[in-house]
């Protein structure tokens, strides 16, 4: 590999080109000829303006632009050539997901022209077919992905690469001498990407952090961070002005809330929670009705717009939550102490009060800011012993607020909405932090209790500030929901016929309804989390959007994400603008839109983030038990594999295709199955099948089985 570097004329002609056409693209309409492109790019010596001249002709040349009339030049309308991100498989193919064609175009690994994961991208199509995604390669790379790489240091005398984690990432990263940073020979490390020659087969970088040996559970979960662009400490400023923010409840503030602090008022939480950012009162009425008051942290009172703590918690977008840590929003001095509705002691909260009759009808509504005392701090496992005992503190208060969450949760079931029962694989650790036990956690009705009224606060909170009668229309971020792609529900029908169930439905409201009707059938089956997980997959993706299309899984008109803000940006806005709207303060958010689409970018990362750490663990907990004989459940199919589920410890790993060597097996997407191409032998999701623990690569978190006969 040569280590030459480019020249400097080299740089300025790929940066050209590359301004130039962001340039065209920006103005599609607009024609311009050498001089007028100059003068945007602000470039007056001559040479450079002959380089332009030149380079405009190329970009012709190459069908990027077109050239109505001489020396004059405006983008291809009718161009082969889209924009876009690129998103890789761990294939090294990689599909651009394009506005213009509302699609992906598939890129074969051959053409992917030295883009990297997340590249903004020029790609020419090169073929089209009416049943297949278009086919094109990358001419140019627009935009790098600014991003850290995670990996492994091979360092061999005085040549040293980080190999990447990450399997999209196909290209080890060169680390020239001297930017190694004290990194040594198969340490884990971070590395930034400084340059990539034209001559040179491997980018160039430098070492920016070291983690010391891979496998470790502080080495892992820092470069699953690192990989996902989530940040694990906190800057100086913020913790300052955090760590500056009293516990102490000013008696001028408290005079001007609602006092609920003689109303009995508790929290339900699962038993590790420290951050308890929501709570319930309850109070007999003497008309026979119940107020029942949904009290959210006010962290809207500490965390001022543009302020430091506030442009942090935007960046970050949420907490996230790793098998054996947090990474909080906010620094833990707000999110475990002032904001945290500890018991017996005074917050300040922003409340959503209900009147309710018995029959669940709500009567009148109340929001607003308040102060309360949480009496009592339960977890599920203490609420649920109540409800299905009726003894304990509390448990007539508890026991009439749990017969009500289920008439709510009837009502919205009638309405239409998807009914999951939601499983969780938890680990038990030992001191060392290590996984000596593999949970599944089921919901119970305390679960249920808390979720059904934080479900009736964000969507009467939504419904209050989207009411179409109000006169200003107020801008707000909402927590929506698509309808269902037909062409998933198509794909969800098939699949459910493997368990022997059919699948119609009249409408897209009756999609979930007929959903509900299979889950109700298979609920005592192996398979029910399995089916569901699928009907989940058939599903729009939630997100946070200025624009209010509903929530479909909900069954709701209007749904805002209001109970959350010590963990959701998308919580703390909804409490900024419903408080302006309370107080007739109607202002303008410009940013609100991007903050929805960011937020919800982040929120994605969040969860691989999470979904990866639990992949970690899963392999930890099996990395001593290689060629140990276990049975399982088929649990998904792909084109290189099948996704298996032990049953004993509900770990998942794949046993490859390429492995079964009875036969040449594909995949066959139309009828959901693998299918031995000679024999006819066929593996279906759902299937008992035996394997053994081939193999378990912690950094990879791969778990390898293979099919016992």
């Amino acid at each position: 590999m040569s280590k030459k570097q480019k020249s400097p004329a080299q740089k300025l002609s790929r940066f050209l080109r590359e301004t130039i056409l962001k340039l065209f693209q920006g103005n599609s309409g607009k024609s311009l000829n050498f001089k007028q492109v100059s003068d945007h790019l602000n470039i007056t010596d001559k040479e450079i303006r002959k380089l332009v001249f030149a380079i405009l002709n190329d970009l012709k040349k190459e069908g990027h632009l077109d050239e109505p009339e001489r020396g004059v030049f405006k983008y291809a309308a009718e161009s082969n050539f889209y924009t876009g991100t690129i998103d890789f498989t761990n294939r090294g193919s990689a599909f651009v997901r394009c506005d213009e064609l509302k699609g992906d175009i598939f890129i074969p690994a051959r053409a992917v022209n030295r883009a990297l994961n997340g590249d903004k991208v020029s790609v020419k199509i090169t073929s089209k077919s009416r049943d297949r995604k278009p086919e094109g390669e990358v001419v140019a790379v627009l935009e790098r992905n600014e991003r850290l790489f995670v990996g492994t240091l091979d360092v061999q005398q005085n040549i040293a690469f980080l190999i990447p984690d990450d399997p999209k990432i196909d290209v080890d990263i060169f680390i020239p001498a001297g930017k190694l940073k004290n990194g040594k020979n198969g340490y884990k490390a971070v590395a930034k990407m400084t340059d990539w020659p034209d001559n040179a087969k491997n980018p160039f970088g430098e070492i920016v952090d070291v983690f010391g040996h891979p496998g470790t559970n502080d080495a892992e979960m820092k470069s699953i961070l690192i990989s996902n662009g989530i940040k694990f400490s906190f800057p100086d400023e913020v913790m300052e002005e955090a760590n500056g923010i009293s516990v102490s409840l000013p008696e001028s503030e408290i005079s001007t809330r609602r006092d609920f602090r003689s109303i009995l008022t508790f929290t339900i939480d699962p038993v590790d929670a420290k951050d308890f950012d929501d709570a319930i009162s309850f109070e007999f009425l003497e008309n026979g009705n119940y107020s029942i008051g949904v009290h959210i942290a006010d962290v809207a009172h500490y965390v001022t717009e543009n302020s430091a703590l506030d442009k942090e918690a935007l960046i970050r977008g949420n907490s996230v939550y790793l098998v054996d840590r947090v990474i909080p929003m906010l620094p833990e001095h707000l999110s475990n102490g002032v904001c945290s509705l500890r018991p017996d002691e005074e917050k300040f909260t922003f409340s959503a009060v209900f009147e309710i009759s018995p029959e669940a009808k709500v009567v009148n509504e109340w929001f607003g800011k308040t102060v309360i005392c949480s009496a009592r701090r339960f977890t599920y496992e203490e609420a649920q012993q109540i409800i299905e005992t009726g003894e304990g503190d509390h448990s007539k208060e508890i026991l009439i607020v749990d017969t009500l969450a289920k008439k709510l949760r009837k009502e919205r079931m009638k309405s239409g909405a998807l009914e999951v029962q939601s499983t969780e694989i938890r680990f038990e650790l030992n001191e060392e932090g290590l996984p000596v036990k593999v949970l599944k956690k089921t919901t119970k009705d305390s679960n249920k209790l808390i979720e059904e009224f934080m479900l009736l606060a964000n969507r009467r909170v939504g419904s209050f500030i989207g009411d179409s009668k109000r006169k200003v229309n107020v801008q707000y971020i909402y927590r929506v929901h698509d309808k269902p792609d037909p062409e998933k529900v198509e794909q969800f029908k098939v699949f459910i016929s493997k368990f022997g169930k059919s699948f119609h439905y009249r409408d897209e409201q009756d999609i979930a309804r007929q959903m509900n009707r299979i889950f109700e059938e298979m609920k005592d089956e192996a398979s029910f989390n399995m089916v569901q997980q699928m009907a989940i997959k058939s599903m729009a993706k939630a997100a946070y959007d200025t624009k209010n299309i509903g929530h479909y899984g909900l069954a709701f008109t209007h749904y805002a994400h209001f109970t959350s803000p010590i963990r959701r940006y998308a919580d703390l806005v909804a409490h900024r603008i419903l408080f302006e709207v309370l107080n007739n303060q109607f202002k303008h958010h410009s940013n609100l839109s991007s903050t929805a689409k960011h937020i919800s970018l982040t929120e994605r990362k969040a969860v691989d983030a999470e979904r990866e750490s639990r992949k970690f663990f899963q392999a930890q907990f099996l990395k001593d038990r290689v060629g140990e004989v276990f049975d399982g459940t088929i649990t998904g199919l792909t084109d290189w594999g099948l996704f298996v589920e032990l049953t004993d410890n509900y770990c998942e790993g794949m046993i490859p295709l390429k492995s079964l060597k009875d036969d040449r097996y594909y995949f066959d997407e139309r009828d959901y199955v693998v299918v031995g191409a000679n024999d006819n032998r066929e593996f279906n999701v759902g299937d008992q099948i035996r394997v053994k623990l081939a193999s378990v690569n912690l950094s990879k978190k791969q778990i390898d089985l293979e099919l016992v006969v």
